[in-house]
């Protein structure tokens, strides 16, 4: 464990995180714990292949090539029990990029697309950026948990949606859904005959008792129309490399999301992209499995210390992802008020929950992948802030 309690100084890298504070939350000297990276190195093992490849000294055109897609096969079988075919791969900077590319490939301006709020922001940014319109039916929430009102979800669909967004991992809420939840999701969009984009780019960090399930291993029509989205890029703490992959079972979607690419001019992923991407998912499980036992005890001391703190706070407690969403609405605070409570007295930077719309009103979310020392410091501070 002892690599994650490395406080390694990420100031003066460009790291969004550290670096852009002051122009994002208007305040220089906050500890920032918002944006989903974490403050962790990642495998031994995907830094001495990025050594190794820098070392050969000489940095051409490159592509994915099969020792790429048996690393990305190997890790779904490993960790998903979810066979592959290296045809049904295709690869893309990032999720989001992907996104936005199944957004061209699958839909024409104009059309619907589905999302769920409160939502990961770049479901809506993608939508509106694109010339589509977002259709939202918001998730339920109750009790500290989210669920999906199904009589709303049909009846969205059946609204001329032509695609649906879906968040598993949940982001922010941290909910892993069920395969009777997944099963219900495929039923729907077949009936209505909707295209699924499936964002599993947190899949990898889910908590036991709860378990992952692609959606595309329910049943073969659900795979037909589905696009999964997967990367190393938050479980292994490799954003900065942009290197996601896409697995497209349909071979006509795959031709869609092909020609999409050309017109972007995409042709591969860069050299570090592929290396750090095939090192991860070769060598990178033993380093997650510490990883995830770090993050549950990181959650469990978040939990424990708002609890008997700050009494009127809530935690939505989370199967997966090293996001915590937090329920302030008790406090009496508007969003701006709580903003400024965080900023300000708590010299805190966390996400506002209005960033991830209807529903998101009165939360924040807080990014708790960092070593122990730095979750304190935030936790007393998010204490100033809002007792």
């Amino acid at each position: 464990m002892e690599r994650f309690e490395t406080r390694v100084n990420r100031k003066g890298t460009s790291s969004v995180k550290w670096d852009l504070t002051k122009t994002i939350f208007g305040e220089e000297e906050v500890l920032p714990m918002w944006v989903a990276d974490m403050d962790f190195l990642p495998p031994q093992e995907v830094i001495d292949s990025l050594k190794s490849r820098l070392e050969h000294g000489i940095f051409g055109y490159t592509f994915a090539s099969d020792t790429t897609a048996e690393a990305v096969k190997g890790w779904m079988k490993k960790r998903h029990d979810w066979e592959i075919h290296t045809k049904w791969l295709t690869y893309s900077p990032g999720v989001v990029p992907a996104i936005a590319t199944a957004i061209q490939a699958l839909t024409d301006p104009g059309d619907k697309v589905l999302v769920q709020s409160p939502v990961y922001t770049p479901f809506f940014s993608m939508v509106e950026e694109n010339d589509r319109v977002i259709e939202n039916c918001q998730l339920v929430y109750e009790n500290g948990h989210y669920s999906i009102d199904f009589a709303a979800f049909e009846q969205s669909l059946a609204s001329g949606v032509k695609l649906f967004l879906l968040c598993n991992p949940h982001n922010p809420g941290g909910r892993v859904w069920t395969k009777e939840e997944l099963t219900k999701i495929g039923e729907l969009c077949h009936k209505h005959d909707v295209f699924i984009l499936s964002d599993e780019i947190h899949s990898d960090l889910v908590y036991q008792p709860h378990v992952h399930i692609p959606l595309a291993t329910i049943d073969e029509k659900y795979a037909q129309r589905t696009i999964t989205c997967v990367a190393p890029s938050k479980t292994f703490n490799l954003a900065g490399l942009q290197a996601s992959a896409m697995i497209i079972p349909n071979v006509k979607i795959r031709e869609k999301i092909a020609k999409i690419h050309k017109q972007q001019g995409f042709f591969s992923l860069s050299t570090f992209g592929i290396k750090g991407m095939e090192a991860a998912y070769n060598h990178g499980e033993e380093w997650l499995e510490n990883l995830l036992s770090y993050l549950k005890e990181n959650i469990n001391i978040v939990n424990e210390f708002i609890t008997e703190q700050l009494p009127s706070v809530k935690v939505v407690d989370p199967h997966g992802t090293y996001l915590i969403w937090i329920d302030c609405k008790e406090l009496g605070l508007n969003d701006e008020e709580l903003k400024k409570a965080l900023l300000q007295k708590g010299k805190l930077a966390l996400e506002p929950g209005t960033k991830y719309g209807a529903g998101g009103e009165g939360f924040v979310r807080m990014n708790i992948a960092c070593p122990r020392d730095t979750l304190l410091e935030g936790l007393e501070r998010l204490k100033t802030a809002l007792s």
